[in-house]
């Protein structure tokens, strides 16, 4: 990967990459594989439930999955997403899943080294993404085989470990130890950049030598590139590269981490960039008076801290969580288990159909239907929980933190104040993209909103996952609804498609397998 100093471009270009991904957590890593000449087929040793897609995957059964045409394959599937191509993928590794089936793939795989795109994946730390920063005792929400990635089973990998692995749920610890061996089986470790930071992504032209494209106009402001005497770069505020070739190219920048702390800068040009970058990057925040308080915290590790450092105990004042969600729940049981009092604050009714303990099987997740009967365990009028160390408080809201470690509750017809240790605030995360032009709010399905996961994510291709409002711009798991490892793989499966295409005809394939930028 070409490291350069801001200051001391060289005489040439910084090399043009076919793909960069942006975020090595599963979605990069899933789209890593396929980019790398993994392809899938159908396993002809093995019949699909579902009697109308076998049929049209038998049609084809001669081409990979990637060489076909996925809405033709993807119609009137049903499923867990609203991307249809997730639902596709989703169905191919794990046959009726939805209905408690643990069937064999259809897939077989194949690595035709002719198919190889070369790409970058850039990562803040190793191969995992987020899943390094989670609880390690903390159980996963979805199967542990739910978490694999094609190609290595998850329970090979783990039948080494600590627990006995059957048809369970896993430890982040063991998910991220899953990833980061799963990079290193499948050697796809020379696509991979660790401790990464990308602090800049702008859409320059590309033109034939001479020529200034004004649809490579930016409003992004001068990122400095032209101040080092690299000619063409920066023409009348146009930005534009003398690579021969028309079309659009995309300038990242950042820096990497290396020993002793020193931070690298680097810049590149990439053909395509990918979006991979999940959603938890920022904490959504209640902003309310006092929140910035030094007691107030918006992560669960906060509270992992706090009671390794010793700084609560059984007589400390109650820790307050605030939210109604799984990291919510996962921070109540973390309090309770020990000893720490916790008064526990949502806005939702406790028989708000779209609480997620609802939509949970309680034998395969009784931890967390505990959580929702401690919710729900108020006794009548009398205000006096079954559980003495927890107090829930329905329909309420926060109105203020105090510098005296006092918080003010506000409830359908009352005002309530309490005396607290330690607030966690864990209402959700919203992605980070300020990398982008306007933090890519333009991206979303509602341009005047911010991204968000839920509520406005990326708007692409149902089909190619690109970007519709920014061609070369892809965008995966998360920043586009599918914040499960089981429909994320889908967008990986939908962009190499596109891609594979696109560069075929370009005839961009190497054959080697190899690289010569990294």
């Amino acid at each position: 990967m070409p490291l350069l100093e801001e200051t001391t471009l060289p005489q040439g270009h910084p090399s043009t990459v076919p793909v960069v991904i942006i975020g090595n957590g599963p979605s990069g890593i899933c789209l890593s594989y396929l980019l790398s000449g993994y392809k899938p087929y159908l396993d002809t040793t093995t019949v699909h439930p579902n009697p109308i897609l076998y049929r049209k995957l038998q049609e084809t059964k001669h081409l990979p999955v990637t060489e076909q045409d996925l809405e033709y394959l993807s119609e009137g599937l049903e499923g867990r997403s609203r991307n249809p191509v997730a639902v596709l993928f989703d169905t191919l590794l794990h046959p009726n899943a939805d209905f408690g089936y643990e069937l064999p793939p259809v897939l077989q795989w194949r690595r035709d080294k002719q198919q190889h795109i070369p790409h970058l994946v850039l990562g803040r730390a190793t191969p995992g993404g987020a899943w390094h920063a989670m609880e390690g005792s903390m159980l996963t929400i979805s199967l542990g085989i739910w978490m694999e990635l094609p190609g290595v089973n998850y329970r090979d990998l783990a039948s080494g470990k600590r627990r006995d692995v059957t048809s369970d749920r896993a430890t982040p610890e063991e998910i991220s130890s899953y990833y980061r061996n799963y990079v290193k089986l499948k050697g796809l470790q020379k696509n991979f950049v660790d401790n990464t930071y990308v602090t800049s992504v702008q859409k320059l032209c590309r033109g034939h030598e001479g020529e200034s494209l004004e649809n490579g106009h930016t409003d992004q402001g001068d990122v400095g590139v032209g101040d080092s005497g690299n000619e063409g770069f920066e023409r009348n505020g146009i930005k534009s590269v003398n690579t021969g070739g028309g079309g659009t190219l995309w300038e990242v920048r950042g820096y990497q981490q290396v020993q002793n702390d020193t931070h690298v800068p680097f810049s590149l040009f990439a053909e395509n960039v990918v979006l991979a970058t999940g959603a938890s990057d920022c904490p959504i925040r209640l902003n309310v008076e006092g929140e910035d308080l030094p007691f107030v915290f918006h992560s669960i590790s906060d509270l992992g801290l706090a009671l390794s450092r010793r700084k609560l105990d059984m007589n400390s004042d109650p820790v307050l969580i605030v939210g109604a969600g799984l990291s919510a729940a996962d921070a109540v049981l973390c309090a309770c288990n020990s000893n720490i009092r916790v008064l526990h604050v949502f806005r939702k009714r406790i028989d708000d159909p779209d609480l997620i303990f609802k939509q949970l099987p309680k034998t395969l997740y009784p931890e967390y239907h505990k959580v929702y009967n401690m919710m729900c365990s108020m006794v009548g009028n009398a205000n006096v929980s079954l559980f003495p160390d927890y107090t829930s408080f329905p329909e309420h809201c926060v109105v203020s933190f105090q510098s005296d470690m006092k918080c003010l509750l506000q409830g359908k017809n009352s005002l309530k104040a309490f005396k607290i240790s330690m607030v966690l605030v864990l209402i959700g995360t919203n992605p980070n993209l300020f990398f982008l032009k306007g933090q890519g709010q333009y991206l979303g399905q509602d341009p005047s909103k911010p991204i968000s996961c839920k509520q406005n994510p990326i708007d692409i291709h149902p089909y190619t996952f690109e970007c519709t409002k920014e061609p070369g711009l892809f965008a995966m798991g998360p920043l586009v609804g599918d914040n499960f490892v089981r429909f994320l793989k889908g967008g990986a499966l939908g962009i190499a498609t596109c891609l594979l295409k696109r560069l075929k005809k370009k005839g961009k394939l190497i054959g080697n397998g190899g690289s010569n930028f990294i």
